[in-house]
C-alpha cells in the first residue's frame, strides 16, 4: 500500500518538458524551480572556489552574446547567467538552471564572436536539453529526486548540490554531446551568427586535443571524437542552405574585446 502511495505521488510530479528545438519532449522529474535552486547553489559554490574575471567589459560582452542566443533558445522558463572565470584553462561548463561559465583561457584561443557563440550555444543547449537534470536523475535515482522535488529534506537538498557539481563536471554522454552540437548550431543560425563558427571552434579543439583534454572531450572514453562532431556539424550547416554563408562572424568586435584579456 505504501509503495502504491509513493508511486501515485510520484506520478503527480512527472512531467514532459521541452528539451530541444521543435518542441521535443522528455520525462523530467525535477521541476524548473528546483532546477533553478540547484543551479543557484552550485553557482555560489563555483564562485567561492574560482576567481571571476574582474573586467566588466569582457563580462558584459560575453553575457551579451550569451543572452542573444538564449533569447532564441527553447528554454523560456528560466533566466540564463553567463560569467567568465579568470583561468588559463581551456574550458566552459553549464549547471542546471542556466548558469554558464567560460574560462578566459578559451576566450584567448578564439578568433571571432561566432566561435564564442559556438561555445555558449553548446552550453546553452545542455541546459535546453536538461542534460544536467537528466544526469542527476540517472545517478541519484528516482526516490532521491522525488524527495528533493517534495522538499522533504533540506539536508538532502544540500548534499545533492555538493554531489551534483561532481556529477556535472564529469561530463555528459555521447548522445548528449551530439545533441548540444546540433541544438547549438541551430541556435547560432537562428540568432544571426554564421554557424561555421561552430565548425571552426571544433577544428581548434581538435588540434588542441592531442596536447590537453578539452571541454568537448571529457574523461569518458565513450565520448565521441571531435572529428565526428565536425562531420555532423558540417551536415547540419549544409541543411541551412546558401543563405547562412552571408551571416557574420564579428571578427573585429571580438578582437577588440580579446585584447583586454591578459
Amino acid at each position: 500500500m505504501k509503495k502504491i502511495s509513493i508511486l501515485m505521488v510520484a506520478l503527480l510530479f512527472l512531467s514532459c518538458a521541452t528539451t530541444g528545438p521543435g518542441g521535443r519532449k522528455s520525462l523530467i522529474l525535477i521541476s524548473t524551480n528546483e532546477e533553478i535552486s540547484i543551479g543557484q547553489k552550485m553557482s555560489t559554490q563555483v564562485e567561492s572556489q574560482e576567481k571571476v574575471l574582474p573586467d566588466t567589459e569582457v563580462q558584459d560582452y560575453v553575457n551579451g552574446v550569451g543572452q542573444k542566443i538564449a533569447h532564441v533558445s527553447d528554454r523560456k522558463d528560466l533566466s540564463f547567467h553567463f560569467k567568465v572565470l579568470d583561468s588559463k584553462e581551456i574550458n566552459a561548463f553549464a549547471t542546471p538552471g542556466g548558469y554558464i561559465y567560460v574560462y578566459s583561457g578559451i576566450l584567448k584561443i578564439l578568433d571571432d564572436e561566432a566561435e564564442l557563440a559556438g561555445v555558449l550555444s553548446h552550453e546553452i543547449s545542455h541546459v535546453v536539453g536538461r542534460h544536467g537534470v537528466k544526469r542527476l536523475q540517472q545517478v541519484l535515482g528516482v526516490q532521491v529526486v522525488l524527495s528533493i522535488a517534495l522538499g522533504s529534506s533540506s539536508q538532502l537538498s544540500q548534499d545533492l548540490v555538493s554531489t551534483s557539481i561532481g556529477i556535472i563536471l564529469q561530463g555528459y554522454s555521447r548522445d548528449n554531446e551530439f545533441e548540444a552540437d546540433q541544438f547549438g548550431t541551430f541556435y547560432m543560425e537562428k540568432a544571426g551568427y554564421n554557424p561555421e563558427g561552430m565548425a571552426e571552434l571544433l577544428g581548434k579543439l581538435d588540434k588542441l586535443s592531442d596536447k590537453q583534454p578539452t571541454f568537448f572531450e571529457k574523461l569518458s572514453a565513450s565520448h565521441p571524437a571531435t572529428k565526428e562532431r565536425i562531420a555532423r556539424v558540417a551536415k547540419e550547416i549544409t541543411g541551412f542552405g546558401e543563405k547562412t554563408k552571408e551571416l557574420p562572424f564579428y571578427k573585429d568586435e571580438y578582437e577588440a574585446m580579446k585584447k583586454r584579456i591578459k
